[in-house]
């Protein structure tokens, strides 16, 4: 007879008991990281729909065009518009198509120029509009914004060294270090006199430093829309990663127009300066505009008023122009000329553009 361990058939069933144990706490191990792993899920896709729709309402991100899907908002690290925000437009805007819109008769050699009625809100003509071009000193109309917007017009104002540093033989107001103005007066030298030592004046004491009042006007003009400008000083001077195009200029004086101040201001024709220095010394200093149809020597056509508005003129900008005009009928309209040849033949092409306003 054949001897037997009796252990001999209770092993293999311990093994299968272990074995099952085993797959039951693989599989609670699995059901758990299941739902570890959806539970997570769920949690990201809820960040993500919380996280767009605070972008969506940030003040930082005005979506109030998008000419260009492609176009990065300057001002704004690493923030680019895309896709389709034509909806979102303001209202009260005039929206420039890609290409060029043109009006029979009217041939203009300026680079870029435009016609846009503030009235019913439409682009009477486009020509090169969303072209990046250099500003030269129509840039003051930011500056000028952005100060009305952050600073007190009351507010006296010593001027310090920083009126100094810009290119010798450039635009000044001929205000100097220890000289006293209100805000409201260096503007009035800005817009008239076309006065980089005001410029760098306003931009150092509004802003805290140059640099940083920058920055605040390209925070502005991305937040306008115009995001095919980037600004690198207060004044226009050349530099070659300081540019803009028609449409931003438009976009930015439109802005710009809202302000009562700053219509105010752009409607001078001279300006009487009478301010003391620290030292108590009485200055007195005239500002003539730098603006051809507000010291005769350019005409508009019959029943068009200019109201006021922007020069600037580099070697590499050219001869610009931005003008708020009213037609015979009252009506509004902003025109725009960028990189002329020169003074001369930019009033002439001027007068082309204006003279087609009360046709409208």
């Amino acid at each position: 007879m054949r001897c037997t361990n009796k252990n001999e058939k209770t092993i293999p069933r311990e093994r299968r008991s272990t074995y099952r144990r085993e797959i039951s706490r693989r599989r609670k191990q699995r059901r758990l990281i299941i739902q570890f792993v959806s539970l997570l899920v769920v949690l990201v896709l809820l960040l993500c729909g919380l996280g767009y729709e605070f972008l969506l309402k940030s003040h930082e991100i005005d979506l109030v065009r998008a000419y260009d899907k492609t176009d990065t908002a300057f001002g704004l690290t690493n923030i680019s518009f895309d896709g389709d925000f034509s909806s979102s437009f303001a209202s009260d805007l005039c929206v420039a198509p890609e290409e060029d819109v043109v009006l029979p008769d009217l041939f203009v050699d300026a680079v870029s120029a435009a016609i846009f009625s503030e009235a019913d809100h439409q682009t009477v003509y486009a020509k090169a509009v969303h072209e990046r071009r250099y500003p030269a000193s129509l840039t003051k109309i930011m500056t000028c914004l952005v100060a009305l917007k952050n600073g007190n017009l009351d507010q006296m104002i010593t001027v310090g060294e920083e009126c100094k540093d810009i290119d010798i033989g450039s635009s000044v107001c001929e205000i100097q270090p220890g000289d006293v103005l209100s805000l409201r007066e260096l503007l009035l030298g800005l817009m008239i006199n076309s006065g980089n030592d005001a410029a760098m004046t306003i931009a150092q004491n509004v802003g805290g430093t140059v640099e940083n009042f920058v920055a605040m006007m390209n925070e502005e003009a991305a937040a306008l829309g115009a995001v095919n400008t980037h600004f690198m000083n207060p004044h226009g001077l050349q530099d070659e990663n300081h540019y803009t195009t028609v449409y931003d200029m438009y976009l930015i004086f439109h802005e710009a127009l809202k302000n009562d101040d700053f219509r105010d201001i752009i409607s001078h024709h001279s300006y009487y300066a009478s301010f003391s220095t620290t030292a108590g010394e009485e200055r007195n200093i005239t500002w003539e505009s730098t603006n051809h149809y507000f010291i005769n020597e350019a005409v508009p056509p019959k029943d068009v008023e200019v109201v006021g508005g922007k020069t600037g003129t580099t070697s590499e900008a050219g001869a610009c122009l931005v003008l708020l005009s009213k037609n015979k009928y009252g009506n509004p309209y902003v025109t725009i000329i960028m990189k002329e040849p020169d003074k001369e033949s930019l009033y002439q092409e001027m007068n082309q553009l204006l003279g087609k306003i009360n046709e409208k």
